[in-house]
């Protein structure tokens, strides 16, 4: 993480959120708060199972990421949201970061379309590898896998698991 980021990072913190964050996650969230049925449905049920680690600081929430195991029995961040009042100053850096030290698997995996051009500076910034690229998910808008370069373990990190129930 850079300087800069650490130091816009002051009493930022990162926990599990529970079925009674939903509308705080679906209010930072753009397309939830625009309306999306299926978005806020997805929050829902990501709460439900108890695999969003939210970013909060004194404001209140401000990031989102859920830590999921699907894509091949591996740790996969199926979202990573900040709102966008908090973008630009770490909140993603920390819950990649939060998210990494979670991860019950030996890889970390996560994709983002060709377009998202601040998730791929972030990604680049953070080290994470390229893995792979799919075709036909969004028509003329490819998705891009990326691995996490160093990935803890929960024994390596002596963290507790942050896993689906």
């Amino acid at each position: 993480m850079h300087r800069m980021d650490a130091e816009n990072l002051k009493g930022l913190r990162v926990d599990r959120a529970d079925t009674a964050d939903r509308a705080a996650l679906a209010a930072l969230d753009p397309v939830a708060e625009g309306g999306d049925p299926a978005r806020r449905d997805a929050i829902r049920r990501w709460c439900e199972r108890g695999v969003v680690l939210m970013a909060r600081d004194a404001s209140g929430p401000v990031g989102y990421c859920v830590l999921e195991y699907t894509f091949f029995e591996q740790g996969f961040v199926t979202m990573l949201m900040v709102a966008p009042r908090a973008r630009r100053r770490g909140v993603g850096a920390h819950l990649l970061t939060a998210v990494e030290t979670a991860c019950a698997t030996a890889k970390l995996f996560t994709s983002t379309n060709v377009s998202n051009h601040p998730m791929r500076q972030l990604l680049r910034r953070a080290h994470w590898h390229p893995s792979g690229v799919l075709h036909g998910l969004d028509d003329g808008d490819p998705e891009l896998f990326f691995r996490c370069p160093g990935t803890r373990t929960v024994r390596d990190a002596g963290a507790t698991p942050f896993s689906a129930p």
